[in-house]
């Protein structure tokens, strides 16, 4: 059975499960990956060069994700549950019984990324969401970590119900079930290329269904004078290690940084070994990239790195507003690894303006502030980058991502292909459900989550009849 048969029966197993069974089989799932971490990480690192210690510390992130969103479906909350008593006297004529809940979509596709081959891989956040809300998964692995995700797989497909997990490589294997009425939705973490090129063939369908992806991200970082002169060496060293770790690789690495006059960070990114992108595609991606922007006028190489076969070492240029302005359609796309531009602006300029004319949507922005610094400048710069960015971060940098109910991974495009969702955080279940009304319906024909005896125990949001007359008044 293909991949995409056994999901498409196991669809309405798994959405008819309770919900407490289907957090017992992701706590399941945590522990098996747990449980062979020894020759999973050996493999991962061999097939993505990251580092041992990186890659333990991601295997546990992805355990900590599947114990999370096996809390999320125990819970019973993400099924948004409300019932309207039906009201003869409703101000509006005659309310009927109304009961609202959150359905799983169906199978999902899923689109593994390179560079965090646990996390957002077979076993990732977007797989953890999806078989939350009570959906199988189909993982479209990445190249670049192929038997990694076999063997993944192999290790959950352990502990879940048949079905519930398969994997297919190719990238027309990949086109293919994204086009295959059975997969009712899809997420995406990768280039904006692809992203956008998979992004219009969900929509091409004869069904169109959605696609989530996260594409491409600057993540702006702004110094104000006041932090600057406040700890400018912890500045320094918090954004050499940012735009250093895992080699740039990530996301969220700050590809801007926007700064109040000289900025000496060079010295700070002495003795960082050189490190091996995740595959071929990638290093000739970043090549490109560095030599697009090194050959930019008006751009200063503070820090020249370099890119060798034996891996690559930070890149670190620097340049003013202005030829930021004049040569934004060079300086102002990701560089998917270790460089960084960094931008002099003079203290008191409109930042807050010109980063909202300047730069596209971001994961995330931030800025370091002094300590009980406020000011005009600095409320505008705020809205600016809360306009820009799904994180906005104070005294802090974006190269970490807290798997935690509040967390949003995600900002307008081009970061994602929708705004209003999140790829990390327990609101990412709410990618693969669809709400269901049941009218006037018989007690015994009620699903579960909409009873009034409830057996599943999930929170219910209750209107009782008679309160319409009485709508409006705390607004007073």
């Amino acid at each position: 059975m293909s991949a995409l048969d056994a999901a498409a029966a196991a669809a309405p197993v798994l959405a008819q499960m309770p919900p407490w069974e289907r957090a017992q089989f992701l706590v399941a799932a945590a522990d098996a990956l747990l449980a062979a971490a020894d020759e999973l990480v050996p493999l991962a690192a061999e097939e993505t060069g990251l580092t041992e210690p990186r890659l333990r510390g991601e295997i546990k992130r992805t355990a900590v994700q599947l114990k999370l969103f096996a809390e999320v479906a125990a819970a019973g909350d993400y099924m948004a549950v409300r019932l309207d008593a039906a009201d003869p006297d409703f101000v509006l004529g005659p309310r009927p019984d109304l009961r609202r809940y959150l359905v799983p979509l169906g199978p999902v596709l899923n689109f593994a990324a390179s560079n965090f081959p646990f996390a957002f891989s077979v076993a990732g956040g977007d797989t953890a969401s999806a078989l939350a809300a009570g959906c199988p998964v189909v993982v479209k692995a990445h190249p670049g970590h192929p038997r990694l995700s076999d063997r993944t797989a192999q290790v959950l497909n352990t502990v879940l119900p048949a079905g519930a997990l398969g994997v297919i490589h190719g990238q027309d294997e990949g086109v293919a079930a994204l086009k295959d009425e059975r997969i009712t939705a899809a997420a995406f973490t990768g280039s904006l290329t692809a992203g956008r090129a998979l992004a219009a063939i969900a929509a091409a369908r004869p069904r169109p269904i959605p696609f989530y992806g996260e594409l491409g991200s600057l993540n702006p970082v702004v110094v104000t004078p006041g932090a600057l002169a406040e700890r400018s060496a912890e500045i320094v060293k918090g954004f050499a290690a940012s735009v250093s770790g895992s080699a740039g690789q990530l996301c969220t690495k700050p590809g801007l940084l926007f700064v109040p006059g000289e900025f000496d960070a060079a010295a700070a990114f002495d003795g960082v070994t050189p490190h091996r992108l995740l595959h071929p595609g990638i290093a000739d991606g970043y090549t490109h990239r560095r030599d697009e922007v090194l050959g930019t006028p008006g751009v200063t190489v503070t820090v020249e790195g370099s890119v060798t076969a034996g891996g690559v070492t930070p890149t670190l240029v620097e340049t003013d507003l202005a030829t930021l302005v004049k040569h934004r359609d060079t300086l102002l796309q990701e560089a998917f690894g270790p460089l960084s531009v960094v931008v002099r602006y003079t203290p008191g300029e409109p930042l807050g303006a010109a980063l909202t004319e300047l730069v596209e949507g971001s994961l995330t922005a931030g800025v370091h502030v002094a300590a009980g610094e406020d000011s005009h400048w600095l409320r505008e710069l705020v809205t600016a980058l809360q306009a820009l960015a799904g994180r906005v971060l104070f005294n802090g940098w974006p190269t970490g991502v807290a798997v935690t109910p509040a967390m949003q991974h995600g900002g307008p495009f081009p970061a994602t292909t929708n705004p209003t969702t999140t790829s990390v955080g327990t609101a990412s279940i709410e990618r693969f459900l669809r709400p269901v009304v049941y009218q006037d319906a018989p007690p015994s024909l009620l699903p579960e989550p909409l009873r009034d005896d409830n057996p599943w125990n999930v929170p219910q949001l209750r209107s009782p009849a008679g309160q319409s007359p009485t709508w409006g008044s705390l607004a007073g």
